[in-house]
Order: structure tokens, then C-alpha cells, then sequence
């Protein structure tokens, strides 16, 4: 079943736009692009998986429209995904073999394959999968992982069994696992390089800071909820 690797992305048209570009220190801490648990995600780890990223995407530069900046926050946005759901793991006792994580990524890039097809683009290779959605292709072991623990979720709120896409069961377990990925988010207290942006628990995605300039003055409009509040979950 495939998860998030292509349900949000378009292949040709290329993935939502995010914003910044790589930059160096941060209040977060010297070096870190984002703090995930104990963990730090660095600059130098980011830069590495950005330019891996970019290399793979220039080699479809008709399919895959991704600017310096959008490639920055998306592959930041993976490798904190990558994260929250090994914490999903770590809390539902879910372990993946290798054997486990690559049945899975076949089973998804199949999946985006047939959906790529069905927009006019026909033998779409694995890297050009990724690349269109925004993930260095060197993690594709991450990704199997991250595709495999999410279908055991599933499984195990469906009752031992995969539901069938499309169904009221499918949304159901679908809705389990979004609470339990927002837990596993939360306890995580993530923190990103606000050079980079912030996260929005929507989507798990690292977007665009607000702008901290002075506004003009003028009549105050009611503040949004900034999506860099963790949900009540």
C-alpha cells in the first residue's frame, strides 16, 4: 500500500513549492538543520542529501521541476519523516528486515509508477520517482523502512490485514495512523533551524517560516494557528 511517496506529489509538474535555501548556523544549535528527539539532523548531513538530490534531479530536467530551495526543504522534510516514523516503530514494538523494507518500496514505486502512466509518463525509473517527489535517492533504504513500518500500522489497526485502498477500512486505519504518527511527532519535540522554516504537523513537511517583519500599519487581522503548534493528539 502506498503511503506518502507519491499521494502528494506530481510527477510531471513536480512537488508543492517550500523555500529556503541551504544556510549556515542557527539559533537550533551550531550545525543542526533540525533536532528530532536526541537526534541531529546537520547542515553538513542536509547539504549532502540536497546535493544527491539535485544530481538525480537534473538528469530529468523535463519531469522534475524542483528549484535549489524547494529541494533543501523537501529532503529536510524526509529525512525528519524518516525519523518520526522509526519513533512509530520504537513505540508500536513494529521491526522491519531488509527483506521487509525493499518488498515495501517495490510495492509503492509500483503504485507511483501506474499513477505516473496515467499522467502520460510511461517507464518512470525509481530514481526518477523519488526525485520527482522530492527524495534523495540514495535514502531508499530509509524509505522502504519508512513505507514497510507505516504498512504494519496498518495491518495491525486493520485486524492483521492490509485494508483495501479506498475502503471505510482503509480510513479508519488510516486515521489510527495518523494519531499514532502525530504521538510518535510529539514525544520526538522537534525542532527546526528556522533558516530552513518550520514544521506543519499537517503533512510532516518543513515549510516556510512566517516573516518576522514589521507589518504596515493597519487594522489587525485575526491570527491563524501557526502550523509549528503540535496538535492536541
Amino acid at each position: 500500500m502506498l503511503r506518502r511517496l507519491i499521494k502528494a506529489s506530481a510527477i510531471v509538474a513536480g512537488v508543492a513549492a517550500f523555500g529556503l535555501a541551504v544556510a549556515a548556523c542557527s539559533p537550533v544549535k551550531l550545525g543542526a538543520a533540525a533536532i528530532v528527539g536526541n537526534q541531529r539532523i546537520t547542515i553538513a548531513t542536509l547539504d549532502t542529501e540536497v546535493t544527491n538530490l539535485s544530481q538525480a534531479a537534473a538528469q530529468y530536467p523535463t519531469e522534475v521541476n524542483l528549484n535549489a530551495s524547494q529541494r533543501t526543504q523537501a529532503t529536510l522534510t524526509w529525512l525528519i519523516r524518516y525519523q518520526i516514523t522509526e519513533e512509530l516503530a520504537r513505540q508500536q514494538g513494529i521491526t522491519v528486515s531488509t527483506a521487509q523494507g525493499q518488498n515495501a518500496l517495490n510495492q509503492a514505486v509500483k503504485v507511483a509508477e501506474s499513477a505516473a502512466e496515467q499522467q502520460g509518463l510511461a517507464n518512470a525509473s525509481q530514481n526518477l520517482i523519488l526525485a520527482a517527489s522530492g527524495i534523495p535517492p540514495d535514502t531508499y533504504l530509509e524509505l522502504g523502512r519508512y513505507e514497510s513500518i507505516s504498512n504494519q500500522y496498518l495491518e495491525k489497526a486493520n485486524g492483521g490485514t492490509l485494508p483495501a485502498s479506498g475502503s471505510a477500512a482503509a480510513t479508519t486505519a488510516g486515521n489510527k495512523l495518523n494519531q499514532a504518527e502525530c504521538q510518535a511527532a510529539k514525544a520526538l519535540n522537534i525542532q527546526v533551524n528556522p533558516q530552513f522554516g518550520q514544521l506543519d504537523y499537517t503533512q510532516y513537511q518543513v515549510v516556510t517560516a512566517p516573516s518576522t517583519v514589521t507589518r504596515a500599519q493597519g487594522p489587525v487581522k485575526a491570527a491563524s494557528s501557526s502550523p509549528a503548534a503540535a496538535p492536541a493528539c
